[in-house]
């Protein structure tokens, strides 16, 4: 069965939902695992549903407009968080790794691949998962031009344990998983976890083509995707 990573958001101490990566339209998360948008109760919701990770994104940090690290590290007390906080630079790396499990190296807030060769050296590979950030099937970074395939390059050579595949013009559109992004990485597929609109009909679609996990938010939150099925 394809493991399902459930994904909230955090903005100002409450998850939030939204389309299409558009983050100044979000609104207070509505999920079927929690009666409030408050992550605590959402965490402690997941995981009697089952779930035993989750992914967080702290869309204060990464837009430089305040933080909710102390909700992540109370969450991380309930489910071992997967955190993106918009990593820049091993130092950034090295003082989230003490609020979640596993950190997320985004290529979209990422300093230079300088700096991720040397969060690598630094630290275990249990710890980090790389983002492959993408916006109309090409890769999205803030601080460095790379293609996809180059990018790709870098990735095999440093060996990451997981890598995320993130189509942010999908995240909350439920539309379906991106096939060309998958293609461009198919001999890692088993790295892979795929992220950014799934729905249910493409989760067995995955399934079928070997990718063995998922971050999943909105189909989830509202019910029409369940955590075991």
């Amino acid at each position: 069965m394809i493991k399902k990573i459930p994904v909230i958001d955090l903005k100002q101490h409450q998850a939030v939902s939204g389309k299409s990566g558009m983050r100044d339209t979000y609104t207070p998360l509505n999920t079927v695992f929690a009666p409030s948008a408050n992550p605590v109760e959402i965490a402690q919701g997941l995981k009697l549903n089952g779930a035993d990770e989750m992914y967080i994104a702290d869309l204060d940090l990464i837009e430089s407009n305040g933080h909710n690290i102390n909700d992540v590290k109370m969450v991380n007390t309930i489910l071992p968080v997967m955190f993106d906080g918009g990593v820049k630079d091993v130092e950034s790396f090295e003082f989230f790794i003490e609020y979640a499990f596993k950190v997320i190296v985004p290529t979209e807030t990422l300093k230079s691949i300088e700096e991720m060769e040397m969060i690598f050296e630094k630290f275990p590979k249990e710890r980090i998962v790389v983002s492959v950030d993408v916006k109309n099937n090409e890769l999205l970074s803030k601080n460095f031009d790379l293609t996809l395939k180059e990018f790709k390059e870098i990735l095999k050579v440093l060996d990451p344990n997981e890598i995320i595949l993130l189509d942010i013009t999908g995240v909350g559109t439920e539309k379906g998983y991106n096939e060309e992004l998958l293609n461009e990485f198919e001999d890692m597929k088993d790295k892979i976890i795929m992220a950014g609109g799934l729905n249910k009909d493409s989760l067995a679609e995955l399934e079928s083509q070997g990718i063995k996990k998922v971050l999943i938010g909105t189909s989830l939150h509202s019910g029409e995707v369940k955590l075991l099925d």
